[in-house]
């Protein structure tokens, strides 16, 4: 497709439909970017058996879940750069070629070294194809129909992390850990090869200056903070060579000069990230609520249950994979209803019910014992992913919609990025709570230590629905979804 046949496909709201090629676009980025995205949860299930295998503590062998979210984290915030320097068709293939090569280097890896190193070059292939992916689907979908479409996306980013446990219990009781990235690596080879073929995205580029200090200090900034929190839990709360509180500070002062730093270079065009879509409030609010949200799903779905599972219950990663995979489905069968939904209603409706029933079923956790029937433990996993779902579409289109057509290769960096690094905080403040109050003498969770972060995590619940209480109001007689004011 070239230049001419995108611009006539973008979403001005006068057309009914995108066009088929526009669809295949699409079709080929969701695919590619579900099979990355499964990458940040895989590993959860297999946590107890690297901890043994590798020779590491727990509150080390999160690193490869944290520590693959830190670096999106990291690399997200230069996709407003990298959306205006390249074409997207270069964007992607660099994208599943970095991604494959941190497969195939995880796969061989003789150590957790190598192996973390592996997640770091996966993250780097899958943090650029997010913002892309939601960059595309904003200029290309009509309007009238983004949140049907954004349906789709929220089976790439909810349902796959979501449904990662049980494919990594399957290909672990299997294949062992290394299974899980000897299968990854076919499709993402397949993904790269059908791309290279069918995708022709074209578009516009400029000279824009790379500002390194920004990327230092935002590498500087999320790694302090995440590192001080992880670190919190080492030796059950014993002895560090550097004080946690050291890290965290030196991370917040560098993500406050980060900020004043883009506000400064924004004045003259060349921030690393445009932090001007945060003077929209249903961003804003949208944008809170996503890495509430992101925290629930990462770090308690996807870690802290899997871990009850195995340590509480004794499950194999077998069975506690395929435990989360009904509220894995119900996430994903939630997808487009939903977006159809927010069409035609708005997000408040769908938004407040689900962040209650988010709510109800995180302090239903802390009701879980040895003795708790799995048939309970699923039933309670599939309301917390029915309140997700019910979130999830509508915060993403209506942050975005919210924002002029200039603003969206930004606002989707500054999402993705804010979600990605609340997930990697989540993972790791809930796995150093579950740390500090077991009462295992080695430090490994325990039903005590599960059951506090369980609580915290119920607070988190409640925050959520707090928060919710925010989203506005559809305004009477306007369009659904809207994005007036926009720069077309």
């Amino acid at each position: 497709m070239d230049d001419a046949a995108v611009d006539e496909t973008r979403g001005d709201g006068g057309d009914a439909t995108a066009p088929q090629g526009a669809t295949m676009m699409i079709a080929v980025l969701v695919a590619s970017a579900f099979v990355m995205i499964l990458n940040e949860t895989i590993l959860s299930v297999a946590l107890g058996p690297l901890t043994k295998e590798l020779g590491v503590a727990t509150t080390t062998v999160q690193w490869l879940t944290s520590g693959f979210l830190l670096t999106m984290a990291v690399v997200i915030p230069t996709t407003g750069f990298l959306l205006e320097r390249f074409t997207p068709r270069q964007i992607f293939l660099a994208s599943l070629t970095l991604f494959s090569a941190g497969t195939l280097l995880s796969a061989l890896a003789p150590g957790f070294g190598v192996l973390l190193a592996g997640r770091v070059v996966q993250a780097c292939g899958t943090a650029v194809m997010l913002p892309m992916l939601m960059t595309t689907v904003m200029r290309l979908v009509p309007v009238a129909k983004r949140g049907a479409t954004m349906g789709t996306i929220t089976i790439v980013i909810a349902v796959a992390p979501a449904i990662g446990p049980t494919v990594g219990g399957g290909v672990l009781a299997a294949m062992g850990w290394r299974g899980m990235f000897w299968i990854v690596l076919p499709l993402s080879l397949l993904a790269l090869a059908f791309g290279a073929a069918r995708m022709r995205l074209g578009g516009e580029t400029r000279m824009v200056p790379l500002d390194v200090l920004s990327v230092l200090l935002s590498a500087v900034g999320f790694g302090g903070i995440l590192y001080g929190l992880s670190s919190v839990g080492e030796s059950g709360g014993g002895e560090h060579l550097v004080a946690p509180w050291i890290p965290i500070a030196v991370g917040a002062v560098a993500l406050v000069v980060f900020v004043v730093r883009q506000l400064s270079l924004q004045r003259q065009d060349r921030a690393l990230l445009n932090l001007r879509p945060l003077t929209h409030r249903p961003f804003v609010v949208a944008l809170v609520m996503s890495a509430l949200l992101f925290m629930c799903l990462l770090a308690v779905a996807a870690i802290l249950l899997p871990l009850y599972l195995q340590t509480v219950q004794r499950a194999t990663p077998l069975v506690s994979g395929l435990a989360v995979l009904p509220g894995g489905l119900v996430l994903g069968l939630l997808g487009r209803p939903v977006g159809r939904l927010f069409d035609r209603f708005g997000a408040r409706p769908l938004v407040i019910p689900g962040a209650g029933a988010t709510a109800v079923s995180m302090w239903l956790f802390t009701t879980l014992g040895p003795e708790t029937p799995l048939a309970l433990v699923i039933g309670i996993h599939m309301v917390l992913m029915a309140g997700l779902g019910m979130m999830m579409t509508p915060l993403m289109t209506e942050a975005l919609g919210s924002l002029p057509d200039h603003l969206y290769s930004h606002g989707s960096a500054i999402m993705a990025t804010l979600q990605q690094v609340a997930g990697a905080f989540g993972t790791a403040v809930f796995v150093t709570v579950a740390s500090l109050g077991t009462t295992n003498p080695s430090g490994a969770p325990d039903a005590a230590g599960l059951h506090t972060a369980f609580i915290v995590a119920g607070v988190l619940g409640v925050l959520l629905f707090v928060t919710s209480l925010f989203v506005r109001r559809p305004k009477a007689g306007a369009p659904r979804p809207v994005a007036q004011g926009g720069v077309h």
